[in-house]
């Protein structure tokens, strides 16, 4: 399935889109593929310290959006491309890849760093990164996911947001705040297609709702009316009440909508925090609130997900390639990134020692607490009502779902469009889903 699969994205992925080499004047040339997320542009930002501490070492990153580098490193990394020296992939990624081979062991290199402190990262976060108990990849962060919310217009319309809501209190507040002629949304949902996308907060909410994609015995559930009644209930809340262009929206325009005050609440990733909190890119830092994942029959059904760093074992340069990975996830970086950039860009939900400094204490005191009690709640080897036979809150964890996930994330983004009803979309959902399902009853 991989072999296939990676050989079709070869195919489709081609370039090196936002490649940019630092430096030059190095002997050797560790080559970076990862997310071009607001941390990682910290990241490339701070990188020409570690060149300066390391003259013989230049870095290359290639920096590429979510969905390109999924792609993009999934096609390397299976067929053995050797290209990257370091890629950007997830807890998703991690335990399988190591399984098959394609992965270097980074507990090996970590015992031999002193003062790396692997036993400092988050535990739930150790675990999901971990291949019979040695780690695959190091987490550069990690989030859960909960609810933002203006606090100054909550408090103006004298509502008290509990730290436990549900999804039909949301629903409520986002028809109450929604007023188009102010050029204000009720909430912001992401509704762009990706498995990592409209499919992150989406499955919460099929969680929550009782719903799951696969019953014990890998029949498809998702015509299941628990199903239907979540989709549908996520589907009319952004419809009725979300951002404009909702099937486009994915976290970074959301991102943009909620710092710019231009919507009531968004419920995403917690490590949203960099950019909400930051002065220089929102205009409603101060006034935001933050609570638990919305809830509905299960409580605490926010997502566990972690951006890390791991070697391909087909990389040329594995020595400094950890050199490089230990430098962007050690504590020495979250110190520098507090200092030069400022506490709220720390990159959060990695290291427990993170949350005992005390100058990120400050800064955090409204979102802290909360980011960590949800990835410590979150539960992959639990995460719905009923039983399941697959691990993952936000996805499933078979080699299949990138697949699979994507086409399921069409189909929902088109009924968020219009261009089909909830019910169309999850027929055509469960036929996808089915043929995934049969594979695994006929290999029981």
């Amino acid at each position: 399935m991989w072999g296939a699969a990676a050989a079709a994205l070869c195919l489709l992925v081609s370039g090196c889109a936002g490649a940019g080499a630092l430096g030059g004047s190095g002997e050797r040339t560790v080559t970076i593929a990862m997310v071009s997320n607001s941390q990682m542009q910290d990241a490339i930002k701070l990188a020409p310290a570690f060149e300066a501490e390391n003259p013989g070492i230049d870095l290359k990153f290639v920096s590429l959006s979510e969905n390109q580098a999924r792609a993009k490193i999934t096609a390397s990394t299976a067929t053995g491309g050797g290209e990257f020296d370091v890629v950007m992939i997830s807890n998703y990624e991690t335990p399988q890849w190591a399984a098959n081979g394609w992965l270097t062991n980074l507990s090996e290199y970590a015992d031999k760093t002193s003062g790396y402190g692997e036993d400092d990262f988050i535990p739930s976060i150790k675990t999901s990164l971990s291949y019979e108990d040695s780690m695959y990849a190091v987490p550069f962060y990690g989030e859960s996911s909960f609810l933002m919310y203006r606090k100054d217009l909550f408090d103006q319309a004298g509502i008290t947001v509990p730290e436990d809501p549900t999804w039909q209190q949301v629903a409520g507040w986002a028809a109450q705040f929604d007023n188009p002629d102010a050029k204000m949304a009720g909430i912001c949902l992401r509704g762009k297609p990706g498995w990592g996308e409209v499919l992150a907060p989406l499955n919460t909410v099929i969680n929550t709702f009782g719903g799951r994609w696969y019953d014990e015995n890998w029949n498809a559930q998702l015509t299941s009316p628990q199903v239907e009644d979540a989709v549908q209930f996520y589907v009319d809340t952004v419809k009725e009440h979300g951002q404009p262009g909702p099937a486009t929206s994915g976290f970074g325009e959301c991102a943009t909508q909620f710092a710019q005050g231009n919507t009531a609440m968004w419920y995403d990733a917690t490590s949203a925090v960099s950019v909400l909190e930051d002065p220089a890119s929102s205009k409603v830092v101060g006034n935001i609130g933050y609570a638990k994942a919305p809830k509905v029959e299960k409580s605490d059904p926010g997502w566990l997900y972690t951006w890390a760093l791991g070697i391909p074992e087909s990389a040329q340069n594995k020595d400094d390639a950890w050199k490089f990975i230990s430098w962007m996830t050690n504590k020495d970086y979250i110190q520098k990134v507090g200092t030069e950039l400022g506490w709220s860009r720390v990159p959060p939900g990695s290291r427990l020692s993170t949350y005992e400094i005390p100058e990120y204490q400050e800064a955090a005191q409204a979102f802290g607490p909360i980011t960590l009690e949800s990835i410590n709640n979150a539960n992959p080897k639990n995460p719905t009502v009923q039983p399941v036979p697959y691990t993952g809150v936000q996805f499933l964890t078979i080699p299949e779902f990138q697949d699979l996930g994507t086409r399921v994330s069409q189909q929902i983004s088109a009924a968020i469009a219009g261009q089909k009803s909830v019910k169309e979309a999850l027929e055509q959902s469960q036929q996808y889903a089915e043929v995934v399902g049969k594979t695994y009853q006929e290999n029981r």
